[in-house]
C-alpha cells in the first residue's frame, strides 16, 4: 500500500500533477485579476473563496486556447508525460501531428493536466501545514485556544484525535494525487498519443521501407545467388579435371575468378543503397540487358549447355524493364543451376512493339521432379513481375511439346513485361 501511494511512479506522478499546476498559475492569475478588476469581495468573506473558484474555472478555458494556438504544447506535453506520468507500457508515442484535430486533444489533455495539477497542487500547499498544526495541537496550548475554524471539523471536538485527523488528511492527500495521476496516465495514449494522420504516416514509411528492403534482398539473392551457383560448379569441374586437363581448370579458374569479381562489384551497388538516407524510390544499380552476353557466357563457363534466341533489339527496352529482365534472366538460369545441374537449357527472348517475352526452359533431375513450387528466387521473380504488371509463369509442364528427348520432365519459366512499365 505503501508502494502504490508513495512509490517512485506515484512520485513522478505526483511532480507531474504539481507541473501542471504551475503551468495553470499565469492563465489563473490572469483571470483573477480580471475577476478583482469587475468585481470587489471583503478578504474573509464566503464570496472571496467563491471567486477564488469562478477564477480557477474560468483559467481552464484561458489555457486550452492557449494550447490549441501553440503546436509546440503537444510536444512539451507529450515529452513531460512520457517522462513523468508514463504506465507500465510506457507514454504516449510521440505524434507529428498539427491539424485542427490534433490540437483539439491537445487542449483537451492540457485542460485535464492543469485542471487536476491545480488541484492536487494546492492540496499539497495546504494539508502539510494543516498536518504539522494537528500533530502539534495536543501539545500546545496555544492552539488549543486558538479559533481556527477548519480544526473543530477535523477533530470532532476532541484534542486526542488530532493526531488521527492529521494521517487521514495524508492518505487523502496521497490518494488525490494517486487517483489523478492514474488518469492523466490512462487518457495521455489517447489524448497526445498518434493520431489517425500519424498512424498513416507511419504505415506509409513503414511500407517504403519493407518494399525497398524486399527490393535489396531480390538483388542480393539474384546477384549473389547467381554468382554462388556459377562458381560451385566451376570450381567442382576444375577439381575433376585437375590432373587430366590442366588447361580446362585454368580456364575454370579464371571463370571464377571474373565471376566472382562481377559479383563483388554488384554487391558494391547493392549495399551502396543501405548507406543512402532515400525513401526507396530509387531505382536499384544493376546490370540490364546489355550485359546478357556476358552472363550467358559465365553460365556456358559452368559447363552448362545454354541455347539462346534472341528476337528484337535489345538496346530499346526502358531501363527500368531491362534490369528487370535481366535479374529475371539471371535467377532462371541460377535455378537451373542450384536444381538440375549441367543440364541443357533453352531460353527465348522476343521484343515486340509492347511486350518482352522471356522463356527459358531445362530437364527436371530426377531427384527434383517432385519439385511443384519455387523457393525466395522465384518469389522474387514474382515479385518483380507484379511490379511492373506483367504475367509470371512457373513449373514443371506436362505437354509432349515440353518433354525432353529422353521424355521426362522438364522445368519452364515465362515471364511477360509490359514495355510501358519502364517508360517513367
Amino acid at each position: 500500500m505503501a508502494e502504490a501511494l508513495f512509490g517512485r511512479r506515484a512520485r513522478l506522478r505526483w511532480v507531474h500533477l504539481i507541473l501542471g499546476g504551475a503551468l495553470l498559475m499565469p492563465f489563473y492569475l490572469l483571470t483573477d485579476t480580471s475577476v478583482n478588476v469587475v468585481t470587489q469581495t471583503a478578504a474573509g468573506s464566503g464570496g472571496w473563496v467563491a471567486k477564488q473558484f469562478v477564477s480557477f474555472a474560468l483559467a481552464l478555458p484561458v489555457a486550452a486556447a492557449a494550447a490549441a494556438v501553440f503546436p509546440l504544447v503537444r510536444d512539451l506535453e507529450g515529452s513531460a508525460a512520457r517522462a513523468l506520468c508514463a504506465g507500465p507500457e510506457g507514454g504516449p508515442a510521440p505524434s507529428g501531428d498539427r491539424t485542427w484535430a490534433a490540437r483539439i486533444r491537445t487542449s483537451c489533455w492540457f485542460v485535464l493536466h492543469v485542471g487536476l495539477g491545480g488541484i492536487v497542487s494546492g492540496l499539497t500547499l495546504a494539508i502539510p501545514p494543516a498536518v504539522a498544526v494537528l500533530l502539534a495541537l495536543p501539545f500546545s496550548a496555544r492552539l488549543r485556544e486558538s479559533e481556527l475554524p477548519w480544526i473543530h471539523p477535523l477533530t470532532l471536538g476532541h484534542d486526542a484525535l488530532a493526531p488521527l485527523a492529521a494521517a487521514v488528511l495524508l492518505a487523502a492527500l496521497a490518494l488525490a494525487a494517486k487517483g489523478a495521476g492514474a488518469v492523466l496516465a490512462r487518457c495521455s495514449p489517447e489524448l497526445l498519443g498518434p493520431t489517425p494522420g500519424d498512424r498513416l504516416a507511419a504505415a506509409e514509411q513503414r511500407t517504403v521501407r519493407l518494399a525497398l528492403r524486399n527490393r535489396l534482398a531480390r538483388e542480393l539473392h539474384d546477384s549473389v545467388g547467381h554468382a554462388l551457383s556459377a562458381v560451385t560448379l566451376q570450381a567442382s569441374a576444375a577439381h575433376k579435371v585437375l590432373d587430366r586437363d590442366p588447361e580446362f581448370a585454368r580456364q575454370a579458374l579464371a571463370a571464377i575468378e571474373d565471376t566472382t569479381r562481377r559479383a563483388v562489384a554488384e554487391l558494391d551497388d547493392v549495399l551502396g543503397l543501405l548507406r543512402e538516407d532515400g525513401d526507396g524510390s530509387t531505382a536499384p544499380p544493376g546490370p540490364t540487358l546489355g550485359g546478357l552476353d556476358s552472363l550467358l557466357g559465365q553460365t556456358r563457363a559452368a559447363g552448362v549447355p545454354l541455347e539462346a534466341s534472341v528476337d528484337g533489339d535489345l538496346d530499346g527496352v526502358p531501363p527500368m524493364v531491362s534490369r528487370e529482365a535481366y535479374r529475371i534472366v539471371q535467377e532462371g538460369l541460377s535455378n537451373a543451376l542450384r536444381h538440375a545441374g549441367q543440364v541443357p537449357v533453352r531460353l527465348r527472348i522476343v521484343l515486340t512493339d509492347d511486350e518482352l517475352e522471356i522463356e527459358m526452359v531445362n530437364p527436371v533431375a530426377a531427384a527434383s521432379s517432385r519439385r511443384t513450387g519455387g523457393g525466395r528466387g522465384l518469389k522474387g521473380v514474382e515479385e518483380r513481375v507484379t511490379v511492373l504488371r506483367g504475367r509470371f509463369e512457373a513449373g514443371l509442364d506436362g505437354p509432349d511439346g515440353l518433354k525432353d528427348r529422353e521424355g521426362g520432365p522438364r522445368w519452364r519459366l515465362r515471364v511477360v513485361l509490359p514495355l510501358r512499365a519502364g517508360a517513367r
